[in-house]
């Protein structure tokens, strides 16, 4: 998925399998097992071309990640607990980068809710961006992508794993 996610574009089984032989030793096979079972859990559409398919990512990275943790964090018995733990253990730019989010989410949330943006203790918007660019920066990690076997997880399709660990091996497989 990573080599799919970087290149943002449409690739087939052979480019994947000749970047990936830069670094190390794989089979054709190998990489096409990988790209049909990422085409049946959803996570890539394909396309006709020619003799091969070509390859198109479904979500973005940035969606996909979304996707985990809103999923982590629903299964919890204590969901404000959890994300105070969660908070507990981010860095210093971990917590910076949460800090542009809810400068860029709070104006949207405060318009849903009725309340005017604005209101006095609401975080000011993000001066920068428009709100088309604020809406697409967010937009699609409610819908992060498809689930189903393993729970969709493209990162352990790539590594064959099954712990739930999107670090055991993605970027092995399918990922670079």
């Amino acid at each position: 998925m990573t080599r799919v996610w970087q290149w943002n574009r449409p690739v087939t089984v052979r480019e994947v399998l000749e970047d990936l032989q830069q670094e190390r030793s794989i089979a054709y096979t190998t990489v096409m097992t990988v790209m049909d079972n990422l085409h049946q859990k959803g996570w890539v559409r394909r396309e006709v071309d020619g003799r091969a398919y070509r390859y198109t990512a479904v979500s973005t990275r940035a969606a996909y990640s979304a996707a985990l943790m809103n999923e982590a964090w629903s299964r919890s018995d204590n969901p404000a607990a959890a994300l105070v733990a969660f908070f507990g253990m981010m860095s210093p730019e971990q917590r910076e980068a949460l800090q542009d989010a809810m400068r860029i989410i709070l104006p949207d949330l405060a318009g849903s809710s009725g309340a005017p943006a604005g209101e006095p203790g609401d975080a000011p918007a993000d001066e920068g961006a428009d709100e088309g660019e604020r809406a697409g920066e967010h937009g699609g990690a409610a819908s992060a992508g498809p689930t189903g076997g393993n729970g969709g997880d493209p990162a352990e399709e790539a590594s064959g794993t099954t712990d739930g660990d999107p670090a055991d091996g993605a970027d092995e497989e399918a990922g670079r």
